[in-house]
C-alpha cells in the first residue's frame, strides 16, 4: 500500500495531542471521552480543578466524600469538646467514657447542622465559642455541598450511547468504516452533528510521526436522534483508508476520534460528547445487526442492548452483491 494515498483527504498535523509518537498503540482519547494525558511538574493544587473534580466524579464517590467530610468534622470537634472542656456542655447523660464521647459527638452534630434539640447546650465561654464557630463551618459547608449537588443535577449532558466497536462493512459496492450511536434517554436530541477524525502513524525520515485526517461522512448531521444513527465513512478513492487491508489498520496504529454535539431540549443547551476507537476495537468484515423492532400499538422499539451486535460477512461477496 502506498502511504502517499493518505494525504488525499483533509490531512492536518495537529489536533492538540502533538505528532510525536511516545510508544506504539498509544491511545489519545479514552473511551469515556477524556484525553489520555497525564500532567506533572506542578504542585497538586495548581494542576487540579477542585470544582471540576467534584462536579464530574461518580455519584458514589461524591456521596462518600460528603459523608466522610461530615463524620470527620464532627469527630474533630468532638475530640476538642471531650479533651478541653466537656463539663460545660449541659444535659449530658453517660455511664462510661465511650458514652461521654458519644454525647459530645452528637452535640457536635447538632451544632454543625444548627439543629439544636435542646437537651445538650453549651454554658462556658470556650464551648459556646467553639459551638458558634462549628455552626458557621456547618452553614458554609452545607451551602457548598448544596451548590455542588445542584451543579451535578443541572449540568447538561449528552446521554449518547456509543457502540463498543466499529466495523468495516460492505457499503454500496465499496466498504465503509461504521460505528453506531443512540440516545439513552427520552429527552430529545436535536440537530446532532458528528465529526470523525482519523489518527494514524507513518514513517518520515526514519521516525514515526502521528498525523490526523478529517473523515468525510455519509451524513454529518441528523435532525433527531429518536432511534439510532449508524455513522458511516465511505472508504472510496478519496478516503485515507483506501486500499487498506485488515493488517494495515494495526500496522499504522489507527485511532478514530468521534465527536458529537447536539441541542438537548430538557436543558435547552448545546451538549457535547466524544469517544475513540482503536484498531483493537475494529472488526474487519462485519456489519451491525438491526436494533429497530416493532413495538406495541404501532410504536417503534429500539433495543439498546443490541447496539454492539454485529455479524461476520464476506466483504468481497457482499461488495459484489451490493454494487
Amino acid at each position: 500500500m502506498a502511504l502517499r494515498k493518505i494525504i488525499k483527504q483533509d490531512e492536518f498535523r495537529e489536533l492538540g495531542f502533538g505528532n510525536k509518537v511516545v510508544e506504539s498503540n498509544q491511545r489519545l482519547m479514552n473511551k469515556d471521552g477524556s484525553s489520555n494525558v497525564r500532567r506533572k511538574g506542578l504542585p497538586f493544587f495548581q494542576s487540579v480543578s477542585i470544582y471540576q473534580t467534584l462536579i464530574t466524579m461518580p455519584w458514589w464517590k461524591f456521596n462518600l466524600l460528603v459523608f466522610t467530610f461530615y463524620i470527620t468534622v464532627n469527630i474533630l470537634f468532638a475530640l476538642v469538646y471531650y479533651f478541653v472542656d466537656p463539663d460545660h456542655i449541659n444535659g449530658m447523660v453517660y455511664n462510661s467514657e465511650f458514652e461521654k464521647f458519644a454525647e459530645v459527638f452528637f452535640f457536635s452534630a447538632q451544632s454543625l447542622t444548627t439543629v439544636g434539640y435542646g437537651r445538650l447546650n453549651p454554658s462556658g465561654y470556650f464551648d459556646s465559642t467553639l459551638a458558634s464557630i462549628e455552626s458557621l463551618i456547618g452553614l458554609l459547608g452545607f451551602a457548598l455541598a448544596t451548590g455542588l449537588l445542584y451543579g451535578r443535577f443541572s449540568r447538561p449532558l449528552a446521554r449518547i450511547l456509543f457502540s463498543k466497536n466499529m466495523v468495516v462493512a460492505p457499503y454500496k459496492g465499496i466498504t465503509a468504516l461504521m460505528f453506531r450511536v443512540a440516545n439513552r434517554t427520552k429527552s430529545e436530541l436535536v440537530d446532532i452533528q458528528a465529526s470523525v477524525i482519523l489518527s494514524y502513524v507513518i514513517q518520515e525520515n526514519g521516525k514515526p510521526i502521528r498525523k490526523f485526517s478529517n473523515l468525510k461522512l455519509e451524513l454529518t448531521k441528523v435532525n433527531l436522534l429518536s432511534t439510532s444513527w449508524t455513522i458511516v465513512h465511505p472508504i472510496d478513492e478519496e478516503s485515507p483508508l483506501y486500499n487498506w487491508k485488515e493488517a494495515d489498520f494495526k500496522k499504522n496504529d489507527l485511532e478514530v476520534l468521534a465527536l458529537l454535539q447536539a441541542y438537548e431540549e430538557t436543558f435547552s443547551q448545546t451538549v457535547h460528547t466524544r469517544t475513540s476507537y482503536t484498531n483493537e476495537e475494529l472488526h474487519y468484515g462485519a456489519k451491525f445487526e438491526s436494533v429497530i423492532e416493532a413495538g406495541p400499538n404501532g410504536s417503534i422499539t429500539i433495543a439498546l442492548d443490541k447496539i454492539d451486535k454485529f455479524v461476520r460477512v464476506d466483504l468481497e461477496q457482499e461488495i459484489i452483491r451490493t454494487a
